[in-house]
């Protein structure tokens, strides 16, 4: 992997990430909200969650 293709792929999380809170600001603050309530065991499930599936679409697309 090149550094291009890092920083496109870096690119790319930063508009996966803002296209919640442009389209629904109020639905994001309501689920960041609710996020901020999660106990620290629930919030690394989920990390651990987001980590995995992002390694197995690595392995499937990459």
């Amino acid at each position: 992997m090149d550094s291009d293709t890092l920083w496109a792929a870096l690119a790319l999380v930063l508009v996966l990430e803002g296209l919640f809170p442009l389209l629904s600001p109020r639905g994001w603050r309501s689920t960041f909200r609710k996020l901020l309530e999660l106990k620290d065991g629930q919030l690394r499930f989920f990390g651990l969650c987001s980590v995995g599936l992002g390694l197995l679409l690595l392995l499937v697309f990459g």
